[in-house]
């Protein structure tokens, strides 16, 4: 039980969001010695590779990928820089690409351009004989960050203390730790994505009164009001309070307790930003991730998941006008594949995610290069008890498609 309020800590991950940030260039590659100059953690990685520009990186990827064969299998998250994403095997959301290293059988590798958990997620799901290769071991997440096994757990025993056998369910975002999605699987609860959270929250209701959301209080929140629960129902968790900042009454009656976690991408978007749209382009179209604040979803004319994003641009009418809140790279991506519309940020400032855009193209070269020589470097592994905790809740989720 806490007892004593805790000293609040920032991730890493979340100081570092910024360091992409800019209002006056592009995001074309340029050598990996020049983004080492951000202010963020870069893994160590041999000098040849420091200095190649992207045509010598580009041909030879391609070289190890040939030599390499059907051996391999590159997974390529939406959030991925182009110059990445044109080698990936499989583009998808977090939900895809569960899915598609669930099905992975007969590939020895699989390089995953992602981030931390997603690769320690391909890990759960696929065989012992694979190995799953994060290209850069400092492509974390912050919002993963934001809920440390610690503070859960701490969580978890105040509530059950608390509330006895009254009930409640943890469901953890795809965003979040092996550990965490363990500790749903051994406590009957389930994982989700922004592809299914409320078939998840459905679900979960149909078993339970009341529900802990982890970690990202917003796409909790979205979710929960799409479903009819109200505002004065909810209850966010901040881990450096005592009782979440909460009295006992007021958590003994909420229907959904909030983890006090957000994604650095999404929140960086606001209402100004949807009004300036709405202003420059009358007819725009706002279409945002779940992952924003409930003010923006609620203003926006459309919201869901990185894939429903897609899909509803692509499937749009020519001429139509969109303002896209979501990752950069996507959104980028999305107008060059949509000519015959108009496809924009909503925010000015050009942010990628400061962790996915680790996966710098020298980065899977290296990677891609040591296999060629017989080397598994950056294998991801989580170990046998937490995998197999944490596969209960995946498989749970993925029973639910």
């Amino acid at each position: 039980m806490i007892t004593d309020k805790k000293p609040t800590i920032i991730p890493i991950t979340e100081l570092e969001q910024s360091a992409f940030c800019r209002s006056d260039e592009t995001l074309d590659v340029k050598p990996l010695a020049q983004e080492f100059a951000a202010s963020v953690r870069w893994q160590d990685i041999p000098v040849e590779y420091l200095h190649m520009e992207g045509s010598e990186l580009t041909e030879r990827i391609g070289k190890a990928r040939r030599i390499l064969g059907n051996n391999l299998v590159i997974l390529g998250h939406h959030y991925q820089r182009e110059e990445v994403i044109q080698f990936a095997d499989v583009r998808g959301d977090s939900f895809k690409l569960a899915e598609h290293a669930a099905s992975l059988s007969d590939a020895e590798f699989v390089v995953f351009c992602g981030v931390h958990f997603m690769a320690e997620t391909a890990d759960i799901l696929t065989s012992p004989s694979q190995n799953i290769i994060l290209p850069n071991l400092t492509a974390g997440c912050s919002m993963a960050d934001m809920a440390s096994t610690e503070d859960v757990l701490d969580c978890w025993d105040d509530l059950n203390t608390l509330l006895g056998d009254d009930g409640i369910m943890p469901i953890t975002y795809m965003n979040s730790t092996a550990d965490i999605k363990a500790l749903c699987g051994r406590n009957n609860g389930i994982v989700c994505t922004s592809s299914n959270a409320q078939r998840v929250m459905d679900w979960a209701f149909q078993r339970s009164k009341r529900i802990l959301f982890l970690p990202d209080q917003h796409l909790g929140r979205n979710t929960a009001l799409k479903m009819g629960v109200k505002l004065e129902d909810m209850v966010v968790w901040n881990p450096f309070k005592i009782l979440g900042g909460n009295t006992e009454d007021s958590i003994k009656n909420a229907k959904v307790i909030l983890w006090q976690g957000h994604c650095s991408v999404h929140t960086r978007f606001n209402l100004n930003q949807i009004n300036k749209a709405r202003e420059t382009y009358p007819d725009v179209n706002v279409i945002v991730h779940p992952e924003c604040t409930m003010e923006v979803v609620q203003s926006a004319d459309f919201n869901g998941s990185t894939e429903y994003i897609i899909k509803t641009i692509n499937e749009a009418n020519s001429g139509s006008n969109w303002a896209v809140g979501t990752e950069i790279s996507l959104v980028n991506r999305l107008a060059k594949e949509n000519p015959d519309k108009l496809v924009f940020c909503l925010d000015s400032v050009v942010c990628p995610c400061s962790t996915m855009y680790r996966i710098h193209p020298a980065y899977l070269l290296w990677v891609l290069e040591q296999l060629v020589d017989g080397n598994v470097i950056n294998q991801i592994q989580v170990d046998g008890n937490t995998a197999a905790q944490s596969r209960i809740a995946l498989e749970r989720m993925l029973t639910l498609a």
